[in-house]
């Protein structure tokens, strides 16, 4: 079955690899959807063949990413100098800094230490070892790659599978062994929700809404963190709830003791001092973090640090970010003579083909807003005007939910946001109440192994069948699209000052 599969995707990237150059030709010597501005034209051109790419993986996604940089300028839709720039930016250093401090914790084996830590603390029922698993993999998500979160995770979960199968027989702990390492998968991507450096999505529409509306407040680390908590906490608890429900063991335990983890914890020995140090930094990039920009709701309000400099403006989290991640490799080892917390060897493993990702759909969303293609769509659904504000969310929330189970949410994202923008600029609604909620949605994929990486790793190995996954994850993508809807509405609405019955002056000056 695998192989047929990998023969028809292959055939599909070979097909998508003619066609959909020749589509996108078809559509600038043929199509005017803009008799006004052929940019409008020429730039969902270019739009159609990269999402055909990325979607069909084509060619590789960081090289689909590049297409803006060659096209773009040829076709007077951005100038090289402009679109080149969009791809490394202060949230390009975010995610490297974010993935650096991952790298270090991983190094020293920080992250092992923490997931142990956890688990010893909630106990051995089978409620509080999937509470404990979850809760960590949750916690670790929020900081580093959900894909290195599910990567250490795993294995630590192997492991408790293998003993609890010892003690009790693989017929009583095979279904819940299932539960286990769903919740794994799902809490990888659960967790990076909360954070701006969580998972792609969210750094995604930070530097895309700050692009096509300039004149917006800048949506902080702490705004959005103080804004996803209730999501993730909601999501979290639906998913741990579903989980025990549908894989608890039909009989109790009691053949397992909680020595099974205080032998793994020991195992690791005494904390080194490169564990320490990376701690305490850990603990600072949080704090720096949080407390950037100072946060507000209603009557209290929070200053912060940065208000300290003569400029802080000029600070932003990625500067945060490199700033501490340079102590990194400053700090020297004390139980490897001659090396450093961090060197570059360990460095170097930054998945850059991320970052050009990253680049190719800001260089993409800058295509849309210089072009006008972003109001040209919006025009076109202008019809949608009088549905209410809440139910066009929930469709729009519904409709990412469902793209993301089979293409990138990273290229869903980047493709999808800047539509959404231009139909609330025709539509006269905040922005953010399509934009937030969809790109919380970009991370609720639940129901295939392509839908995320975490997703692929437990399905890798080979102990979850994929009915499994699509029975369980589809009640869950439906309890994320009606919170994420709902909480926009009743809390994001607070947090990020949004008055559903106003357009915002901030986007009133996007409009061309």
């Amino acid at each position: 079955m695998s192989k047929l599969f990998k023969t028809k995707s292959g055939r599909l990237q070979q097909i998508s690899l003619v066609v959909a150059p020749v589509i996108s030709l078809l559509i600038i010597l043929f199509a005017d959807l803009d008799p006004e501005n052929k940019k409008v034209t020429y730039t969902f051109a270019i739009a159609f063949l990269m999402a055909a790419w990325w979607i069909t993986e084509a060619i590789p996604l960081a090289a689909t990413a590049l297409i803006p940089v060659a096209f773009f300028p040829l076709f007077g839709v951005v100038d090289g100098k402009t679109v080149s720039s969009m791809y490394f930016n202060h949230l390009i250093f975010l995610f490297i800094g974010g993935f650096l401090m991952a790298f270090a914790m991983e190094r020293w084996n920080l992250h092992r230490r923490i997931a142990l830590k956890i688990l010893i603390f909630f106990g051995i029922s089978p409620g509080r070892i999937l509470l404990g698993f979850m809760l960590a993999t949750a916690f670790l998500s929020m900081w580093m790659s959900n894909t290195a979160t599910a990567m250490m995770m795993v294995p630590i979960a192997l492991s408790i599978i293998f003993k609890l199968e010892e003690s009790l027989g693989k017929e009583k702990t095979g279904k819940y062994n299932i539960g286990l390492l769903l919740g794994i998968a799902y809490s990888a991507s659960i967790g990076g929700i909360t954070t701006l450096v969580g998972t792609p999505p969210n750094l995604s529409f930070a530097r895309i809404v700050n692009i096509i509306f300039p004149e917006m407040a800048e949506i902080s680390f702490a705004d959005w963190f103080i804004f996803a908590v209730p999501v993730t906490v909601l999501i979290f608890l639906t998913a741990w709830v579903l989980l025990y429900i549908m894989y608890k063991p039909k009989e109790q335990w009691n053949n397992l003791q909680i020595d099974d983890f205080k032998k793994e914890y020991v195992a690791l020995g005494k904390p080194k001092p490169e564990e320490r140090i990376v701690l305490i930094l850990f603990v600072i990039l949080a704090f720096l973090w949080i407390f950037r920009a100072g946060f507000s709701i209603q009557s209290i309000e929070i200053p912060g640090w940065s208000k300290l400099f003569k400029t802080p403006s000029f600070i932003n989290d990625g500067t945060v970010a490199i700033f501490i991640a340079l102590f990194l490799f400053m700090i020297p080892s004390k139980t490897q003579k001659g090396e450093r917390i961090m060197n570059w060897e360990t460095a170097n493993k930054i998945p850059w083909g991320i970052v050009l990702l990253f680049g190719g759909g800001f260089a993409l969303a800058q295509g849309f807003v210089e072009s006008g293609l972003s109001v040209w769509f919006g025009e076109q659904l202008a019809g949608l005007a009088n549905v209410k504000p809440i139910v066009l969310t929930f469709a729009n929330v519904s409709m990412m939910s469902l793209l993301t189970e089979l293409t990138s949410n990273v290229a869903t994202t980047e493709m999808i946001l800047p539509i959404l923008a231009g139909l609330a600029m025709t539509i006269k609604i905040n922005p953010l109440l399509l934009m937030v909620p969809a790109t919380l949605a970009a991370s609720l994929a639940f129901m295939l192994p392509v839908a995320t990486p975490p997703n692929a790793i437990i399905f890798g190995t080979n102990r979850i069948r994929v009915k499994d996954m699509v029975k369980t994850g589809f009640f869950l993508n439906l309890a994320g699209i009606v919170i994420a809807t709902l909480v926009m509405y009743f809390w994001g609405t607070l947090v990020f000052d949004i008055d559903v019955s106003v357009f915002p002056d901030w986007a009133t000056a996007a409009v061309k």
